[in-house]
């Protein structure tokens, strides 16, 4: 397939702005892939397409602020450092992006604060946007992840075309994330309440948890028209024995096991047993589903709608089918569904 396959028309104003006031609240669009038929739902509707036994599997991974402003040494230029992943604790070493790249060279300073309170080094130049720094802090580890953190803001995608506010440090985070080292959130996640999640226990709906840390693969756009040429950035994946147990025994059963994700799609395709069975895993992955892909654990999922040509969107058509994926959004558009990680989601079964 062709990244231009996956180009579609999204007005600016299509793309939601703010999540709906409670989480559960967002509309849904069903999509059966076996008859090809939609349903227009409300999203804490979702319980009624599952049955005692069946599976939600979770990413439990947690964003942190990482979208950092700054000044660069004696000329005072502003410079925006996005934090990617911390290389080394006692270094006190980032990966990190820099905007604007081509201002930034090996050797200068960059000050955060408005008193200068933390400062770092640039010591690599690792790729064309991407920088290593060294921050320059004295203090005990505990003290300096307070300060760069209270220094960093949520880090909303670009798609979403407004100042962050104080609400998008509990909104851009799933009620489920644990384990720190996100950089964008598993956005299907964002709509299930403590009430939905409740609900579908007293149902007897079973979870398992996964964590994939969302990275720079999430911004990487797609430059070459031929998809089998793409590379992903590998992304750090766990997958606990208990969740492989807890989705293997659905399988055994015949019980549905659902994807909340794209994330967790990816994770589960990354470890998988020549039967098809998922593999407890602690690692890397840079897999990159897009059609035609056999899907091997999940048997639905959950989505936002995604943003044009995106890998994202590539691997949702992968599950759904092409053809009916792009129906999907043709319906999405003219019903007034909202688009993109604050937008409505669909289940497609």
């Amino acid at each position: 397939m062709k990244l231009s396959q996956f180009n579609y028309d999204l007005p600016e104003d299509r793309i939601a702005l703010y999540p709906t006031e409670n989480r559960d609240e967002a509309r849904l669009l069903v999509v059966n892939r076996k008859t090809g038929q939609f349903e227009h739902k409300i999203f804490k509707e979702i319980i009624n397409y599952f049955d005692d036994k069946d599976v939600f599997v979770f990413n439990n991974t947690k964003v942190f602020p990482a979208r950092l402003y700054g000044n660069k040494e004696k000329t005072g230029a502003k410079i925006e450092v996005f934090l990617l992943r911390e290389l080394n604790h006692d270094q006190r070493l980032w990966d990190v992006l820099v905007d604007p790249a081509r201002k930034i060279r090996i050797g200068n300073k960059l000050y955060f604060g408005e008193d200068d309170s933390l400062v770092a080094e640039v010591i690599d130049n690792t790729t064309s946007r991407g920088r290593t720094l060294r921050f320059l802090f004295d203090g005990p580890y505990e003290e300096f992840k307070k300060t760069l953190y209270s220094l960093g803001e949520t880090p909303i995608p670009r798609s979403i075309k407004r100042p962050v506010e104080p609400e998008d440090a509990e909104r851009y985070q799933t009620i489920f994330a644990k384990y720190e080292g996100a950089v964008a959130a598993p956005t299907a996640g964002l709509h299930f309440s403590r009430e939905l999640l409740k609900r579908c226990e007293i149902k007897g709906i079973n979870f398992a948890e996964i964590t994939l840390h969302v990275g720079l693969g999430n911004f990487r756009s797609v430059d070459v028209e031929d998809l089998t040429k793409h590379k992903m950035d590998s992304e750090q994946i766990l997958i606990p024995e208990e969740a492989a147990n807890t989705v293997n025994k659905a399988k055994e059963g015949r019980h549905q096991v659902c994807a909340i994700g794209t994330t967790v799609m990816r994770t589960l395709e990354s470890s998988v047993s020549t039967y098809g069975f998922l593999k407890p895993f602690d690692g890397w992955t840079n897999k990159f589903i897009f059609p035609p892909y056999e899907f091997s654990v999940a048997s639905s999922m959950v989505s936002n709608f995604q943003l044009p040509q995106s890998t994202l969107m590539m691997m949702v058509a992968a599950f759904a089918g092409y053809d009916l994926l792009m129906e999907s959004y043709n319906v999405a558009m003219k019903e007034g569904y909202r688009f993109g990680p604050y937008g409505d989601a669909m289940l497609i079964l």
